[in-house]
């Protein structure tokens, strides 16, 4: 038997085979997720503040706030967050794995869907979140975020109940999966956490941003992957990460994901 998916023509043996239907059935599940956590499928409306309607553009590039979608990254960031998910583990990074700002908990559900496409049950899932909105800006502190009140947003106050409801929905809440709730100034310094190959930070402000990188970055095993959502949208949460990175000497060359979405990888 032959097989030319991957660029080349060539016998395959019964064991190659069983590994192609393996690596496909693994590709249509994580698919799957991908359009179910984003809701493409049953395509809900927006709320208002952004547009009230649903728009297949719009969702595919997270540029809206669904109504009922278990995440607004849109498909092309739960696509790389999937990508970069399995990349790390196919490299065998050490570590855990960490979302800063969790919203209804969709990324951490496609992470922790990676882990249990690939058999990995050793990980754990950090879903860490007020899951009571976002704090006020604490100008005096951070003046860079003076202006930026998100806390008045209450469709982005998600309750922990809520965010493991929706892992079980998926039949991926176990004991694997460790929600973390309360503010980050008082949650991550403190965190139970040795070593971490990928983090991701959803905080919006320059605070939520730069307590994120100070408390996990340092635990972030070399050639970790770091995903800040917000970089492209939002002026405070790129300069919180400017900022930390020159600080700390980071030259690792920032990759785009789309308008907002970037990431890099630590020297190893």
């Amino acid at each position: 038997m032959y097989y030319a998916g991957w660029g080349i023509v060539g016998a395959m043996t019964e064991v190659d085979l069983r590994a192609v239907s393996a690596m496909r059935s693994r590709e249509l599940y994580l698919d799957l997720l991908v359009r179910c956590i984003s809701n493409v499928i049953y395509q809900d409306p927006s709320y208002a503040i952004t547009g009230g309607r649903f728009d297949e553009e719009t969702r595919r590039v997270g540029r809206d706030w669904p109504s009922l979608a278990h995440s607004m990254a849109g498909e092309l960031r739960l696509r790389n967050l999937a990508e970069l998910t399995q990349c790390m583990l196919d490299e065998g990074i050490p570590g855990d794995l960490i979302e800063t700002g969790v919203w209804r908990g969709g990324c951490c559900i496609l992470m922790k869907g990676v882990l249990a496409a690939n058999g990995d049950t050793s990980r754990r899932v950090y879903v860490a979140d007020s899951f009571d909105g976002l704090p006020p800006p604490d100008a005096a502190a951070y003046p860079v975020d003076a202006g930026l009140d998100l806390s008045i947003h209450r469709e982005l106050a998600v309750s922990e109940a809520e965010v493991r409801r929706n892992f079980s929905l998926y039949g991926l809440l176990d004991d694997r999966v460790v929600t973390v709730p309360g503010f980050f100034r008082d949650t991550l310094p403190k965190l139970d956490v040795e070593e971490l190959a990928l983090m991701r930070l959803d905080g919006d402000l320059y605070e939520s941003t730069i307590l994120a990188l100070a408390a996990l970055y340092p635990r972030l095993s070399p050639g970790g992957i770091v995903i800040v959502d917000d970089y492209g949208c939002l002026a405070q949460c790129a300069r919180a990460v400017d900022d930390y990175r020159a600080t700390h000497g980071i030259e690792e060359p920032i990759v785009a994901i789309d308008w907002t979405g970037v990431y890099w990888r630590k020297a190893r």
